[in-house]
């Protein structure tokens, strides 16, 4: 078993590769009693929390943090430039700011490359006539992401990253930015094309060159082998949102499999699967037994870590399209999925 490693962003910060997912449902009941399962994760050693301006617990995440005591210098914050603020970014993050009660976050991410329409914050998801999410063509992500170089300017975000998207928006996004992203956040998360230090993992001996059919490996269901090899090029580190992959993953016979032989739950199977990789995956859980037990990470044989590789299925099991092919209002080809 090993403690939370940490992952050095292109900004040199560094990040811890397990952090807290701080989604709190879709009521203002359950999202104000996230305070209290923030913060009993943070007396347990959690030093990484991610939270977006969307899931509506900013104001939770920052009353648990007051609520610690614990530095804030010590604690990564990361949350999220909701779809509809494309046009209003500085004014979003000083709004995500003051619900955290921070002067600061240490990472911001586009949540998603399309830009919804904005209707007033009462309407943070507006649906076309179909009941799509009712998208608009300006400000394009390119547009949005130079608002986001002036809040890294500003200071009020230590780095800024993405999320969701591809290779094909990240081609798109990198022709005219000035500032690489430090990070993006996907589905399953991935690892890292290769290790930050390939000398690192415990089974490779020194100077070892991973071989091909285990470079860039996600999500044991999803893994986007592509994806992972051009971010690892470009100095961004991918983050994993709900990274063990619901029940789905967890009860997949050669996880629970592995679970028994480590004596650990399956979610510590696929976060240790995850830390090899050198990916940071951000699990949600409300569960201070659950919470306490994706602190610890088991250090998977060469063996064991080759046999969670052979689960791809190429399925994503979050964000699938709908009837009409689309995926909040975008199409598979317009994410670039």
């Amino acid at each position: 078993m090993s403690s939370v490693p940490y992952l050095t962003l292109n900004t040199g910060a560094s990040m811890p590769q397990i952090g807290l997912g701080c989604w709190g449902g879709v009521t203002e009941e359950t999202r104000a009693a996230a305070a209290d399962w923030i913060l009993n994760a943070l007396k347990l050693g959690y030093r990484h929390l991610d939270t977006a301006w969307i899931y509506g617990t900013e104001v939770s995440t920052g009353k648990a943090i007051k609520a610690s005591g614990i530095p804030r210098e010590e604690i990564f914050v990361t949350t999220k430039l909701p779809w509809h603020h494309g046009a209003r970014v500085e004014l979003s993050i000083q709004d995500s700011l003051d619900r955290l009660g921070l002067d600061y976050v240490d990472l911001y991410l586009v949540h998603f490359p399309q830009v919804a329409a904005f209707e007033g914050d009462d309407n943070s998801e507006p649906l076309d006539s179909f009941g799509d999410l009712k998208v608009v063509p300006s400000p394009t992500f390119v547009e949005v992401w130079q608002q986001m170089e002036k809040v890294y300017a500003s200071g009020k975000a230590k780095a800024i990253g993405v999320s969701n998207f591809s290779i094909k928006n990240l081609e798109i996004l990198l022709k005219t930015a000035k500032i690489v992203p430090a990070a993006n956040q996907v589905e399953y998360a991935p690892s890292s094309f290769s290790p930050p230090s390939l000398s690192s993992l415990p089974f490779l001996p020194s100077g070892h060159h991973t071989p091909a059919d285990l470079r860039g490996r996600l999500h044991p269901y999803l893994q986007q082998p592509d994806l992972m090899a051009y971010c690892s090029s470009k100095g961004i580190k991918v983050i994993a949102y709900t990274p063990t992959g619901y029940g789905t993953v967890r009860s997949d016979p050669t996880i629970t499999s592995l679970a028994s032989k480590y004596n650990v739950m399956p979610a510590q199977i696929i976060l240790g699967w995850h830390v090899l990789r050198g990916n940071a995956a951000v699990p949600k859980s409300s569960d201070g037994e659950r919470q306490g037990a994706n602190l610890v990470i088991p250090k998977l044989t060469k063996e064991d870590f080759e046999t969670v590789c052979k689960l791809d299925r190429n399925e994503r099991l979050c964000n699938k399209a709908n009837e009409r092919g689309k995926v909040y209002g975008w199409t598979y080809e317009q994410l670039g999925w």
